[in-house]
C-alpha cells in the first residue's frame, strides 16, 4: 500500500471512531448581563443591548447561529461536561403533574424524583437521546435507580 492510501485509511479510521460531544445547552451572555437561550431548533431569541448593539442566538442543542459582535460571552455546553455541571444546564419543558398548567423549563437538578423516573422509565416516551441520558445519571446521582 503507498503512503497516500496508508494516510487516507488511517484518516478514515480515526474519523470513525471521533465522538463529537453533543450540545445539551445554547446559551450566549450579553455585555448588560442578559442571558439569551435557544431552547430548540429555530428558536430565534434577540435581545437590544444597553450598549446599542443587537444580540441573536438561534438553534437550540442542534446547531448554533448567534451574532458575533466580538463582546459576547458564550455559555454553550456539552455533554461531556461534569453531571454537576450538566444537572444545572439541561432543561426539560414540563405542563405540570397533571399536564393542566402553563409550559414550564426546568433544569434536571429541579426535577423531582417522580417526575425523573416517569420520564425516563416511560414507554414511548419520546427525547433527545443526551437528555434521557442526563436523567438516568441524575437518578444515579441520586443514587435511586
Amino acid at each position: 500500500m503507498c503512503p497516500t492510501e496508508q494516510w487516507k485509511e488511517k484518516i478514515a479510521k480515526e474519523l470513525k471512531s471521533y465522538n463529537e460531544p453533543t450540545m445539551v445547552s445554547s446559551r450566549m451572555r450579553t455585555p448588560d448581563g442578559t442571558v439569551l437561550t435557544s431552547r430548540h431548533r429555530h428558536d430565534y431569541v434577540t435581545h437590544l443591548d444597553a450598549n446599542g448593539n443587537k444580540y441573536m442566538l438561534d438553534g437550540g442543542i442542534d446547531y448554533i447561529r448567534c451574532s458575533a459582535n466580538g463582546d459576547e460571552e458564550m455559555l454553550t455546553v456539552f455533554d461531556d461536561a461534569p453531571h454537576e455541571v450538566l444537572r444545572d444546564c439541561v432543561v426539560w419543558g414540563t405542563y405540570g403533574p397533571n399536564g393542566d398548567q402553563d409550559l414550564t423549563f426546568v433544569t434536571i437538578a429541579e426535577m423531582s424524583l417522580d417526575h425523573l423516573k416517569n420520564c425516563v422509565f416511560a414507554k414511548g416516551m419520546r427525547m433527545k437521546a443526551v437528555i434521557k441520558q442526563t436523567m438516568k445519571d441524575e437518578l444515579e446521582y441520586r443514587h435511586e435507580t
